[in-house]
């Protein structure tokens, strides 16, 4: 690495420099100068690095002018398939444009976001379609299937992500043939993951991630190439990710798709379809009787909680016995053809799962089962992946850049650290450029109950209600739970129709997240009431959002049956469990949302929290502290006035 690299730096991100000629408005970020530095000296050591960059730093051109500029292959995981676009069509171009390079740019996603031409094939000669809509769909696809390159499902933006026909033309890791498929060689996910072997830079997201990490672990073949540099934008999703992946689970669905695929791919056999439909009426009843047992949905238990639950062991026993005589029926057709092998090998990889669920082999993982509106799953989680992650990425001889604007508690990065081993990275904290203290409040209004007060939610919505008058709208209302997001939605609503204030309620549920954002933005006056899901992800910019409300403080619900086994843990250990993990892991999620408010230099607005705690507890000023230079304030009439004052 040249010795002048840091200068370098300074050129490019200078307000004249070749960045600022390829953007719009640019201006000058000392933090996002001080990121790229850093982040080049850790991919110049091989070393590893946390950064915490606030909102308005840059982070993404911080990390994407060194991770370029060095060269080699660079892998950019991202939390979401939106960022990963974002990245790819807008971002990546941008700086390669800057810096006059030609690189080696691709996007790789998970399989179910490529069309399965073998599936969508066996589906139009089957008919078999939930509705009519499906069929019309299938059109549509095939249509895009053969006048396509990348087979990305994203391309049909005339069906919805919720029809019921992508299940039928995608693929899982589970019915997927392989080299065996007559479509192989024309197979769009080989394709893509051939593209992406070759890149110089590849976009995936963490789910992906550690898909493939898993696969390396267990040396299998890899899915993503080796890389000199790896980057997680958005890594304070990746402690979560990382523990589904390294755990494992299966579901009452998997069962549902395998028997769906056998009645297809055994329909030659009509005297085994007949043992086939009675197995499969027997195994729906098997579940059936299960969620019953386990009732309501949704519904999370640990398995030592299911012995309280009468006739569960029988019915999952039962269970088990169907999965080996469905083995059983597909050993006599096995060897025919190597779809009718796929089938036999997925019920017997089923049933050995099912199995050694139920023993709870491993005793450093826990074991637990939750229940949806239209599946049963099963759920295998480690206690802890630090060591697990950490002799991983010891071994990968790479860069590793970790970055987000949530990944510290006050300024330190000891909770993030432990939970995936990285103790021996450097850290680095990057506060925010915007000027919070002139152009916004975080507001605790006085005379709240507690949040557990079962009045809470109608004061909240009346406390809300002067608020929401003088921002003219213009407001986000962010709930903790789903629950208290349908009860404040109701309130709030009975509250503005007696007032007669007409401004446009949204609520989450009534369509697509991206329609939702996109009549907020439009109305312009209107009120968005999400829960979690709309606490983070969101760039809402301008005066189209003023005012941002949040319930309480984001503390994991209890009876989380993985939340609880780790608390129990700590402890066992002599560990404040409150301290250590519970308190870190609700602010960074109400980082999260706090962060929705302020997305540019010149937007101006009100954060509320309305929940005493974060004033009257111990434990507040830890909270406050974490959160932007905010002016605070317990004013109504500060706050009415900072509000109707703005455009």
């Amino acid at each position: 690495m040249p010795a002048n690299q840091n200068s370098t730096i300074d050129d490019f991100f200078s307000p004249n420099g070749p960045l600022s000629d390829c953007l719009e408005n640019y201006q000058l970020r000392a933090e996002q100068v001080e990121m790229a530095k850093s982040i080049n000296e850790s991919i110049k050591d091989k070393a590893s690095l946390v950064v915490e960059a606030g909102t308005g730093v840059g982070k993404t051109f911080a990390y994407l002018y060194p991770a370029l500029l060095k060269g080699g292959r660079v892998v950019i995981s991202t939390a979401t398939k939106n960022l990963q676009d974002q990245l790819f069509f807008n971002d990546i171009p941008k700086i390669r444009e800057a810096l006059k390079i030609s690189v080696k740019v691709n996007i790789l996603k998970g399989r179910g976001n490529y069309i399965c031409k073998l599936r969508m094939k066996n589906t139009n000669q089957e008919g078999m379609f939930f509705n009519k809509e499906d069929a019309k769909h299938l059109h549509l696809i095939k249509a895009f299937s053969d006048n396509t390159d990348s087979g990305e499902v994203s391309e049909i933006s005339q069906i919805p992500e919720t029809s019921t026909i992508w299940p039928m033309v995608t693929s899982t890791k589970e019915n997927c043939l392989g080299q065996d498929c007559e479509f192989y060689k024309e197979c769009f996910i080989v394709k893509a993951r051939k593209e992406a072997l070759e890149s110089e830079v590849l976009i995936v997201n963490h789910h992906l991630f550690f898909a493939d990490f898993v696969l390396k672990d267990e040396e299998l073949s890899e899915i993503l190439p080796k890389a000199n540099t790896i980057i997680f934008d958005e890594a304070h999703q990746v402690p979560l990710v990382a523990s589904f992946f390294l755990g494992q689970f299966i579901s009452s669905s998997q069962i549902s798709n395998l028997i769906q695929d056998c009645q297809q791919g055994l329909k030659k056999y009509p005297d085994t379809i007949k043992v086939l439909d009675k197995l499969s009426k027997d195994l729906q009843e098997n579940i059936l009787v299960l969620k019953k047992i386990i009732s309501p949905s949704p519904t999370r238990l640990n398995i030592d909680n299911l012995q309280d639950y009468e006739n569960f062991k029988e019915t999952y026993s039962s269970l088990i016995e169907k999965l080996a005589l469905l083995g059983i029926t597909l050993s006599r057709h096995s060897e025919e053809n190597a779809e009718l092998q796929k089938l036999f090998e997925r019920s017997t990889e089923l049933n050995i799962k099912f199995s050694s669920w139920l023993k709870k082999d491993n005793q450093n993982n826990i074991y637990w089962i939750e229940v949806f509106s239209r599946t049963v799953q099963f759920n295998e989680t480690p206690i802890s992946i630090s060591e697990q992650f950490n002799k991983f990425q010891e071994k990968s001889d790479s860069a590793w850049i970790f970055t987000s604007a949530t990944l510290s508690i006050n300024g330190s990065f000891d909770h993030f650290v432990k939970l995936l081993g990285l103790e021996k990275a450097m850290t680095q904290y990057l506060q925010s450029p915007f000027n919070y203290s002139e152009n916004a409040f975080l507001y605790v209004p006085k005379e709240i109950p507690d949040s557990k007060d079962e009045l809470f939610n109608l004061v909240l919505v009346k406390k809300a209600l002067p608020l929401i008058k003088a921002s003219k709208g213009r407001a986000f209302v962010l709930a903790t739970s789903l629950k208290s997001m349908e009860e404040i939605g109701a309130l709030l609503k009975d509250e503005l129709k007696k007032n007669e204030i007409n401004y446009p309620v949204i609520t989450q549920g009534e369509g697509p997240k991206s329609d939702l954002l996109q009549q907020f933005k439009k109305h312009g006056n209107a009120i968005l009431i999400g829960s979690l899901s709309f606490w983070e992800g969101i760039d809402v910019r301008g005066p189209t959002l003023s005012l941002v409300i949040i319930d309480k403080l984001p503390f994991q619900s209890p009876g989380d049956p993985v939340f609880e086994s780790k608390i129990k843990l700590l402890s066992e250990e002599g560990i404040n469990a409150f301290m250590s993990m519970q308190l870190p892991e609700a602010i960074i999620r109400l980082k999260q949302g706090v962060g929705r408010l302020i997305r540019d230099d010149n937007d101006k607005g009100v954060m509320v929290i309305c929940d005493k705690r974060i004033i009257e507890k111990s434990y507040g000023i830890k909270i406050w502290k974490s959160l932007p230079p905010f002016k605070r304030t317990r004013n109504e009439s500060a706050v009415i006035n900072f509000l109707e004052e703005l455009e």
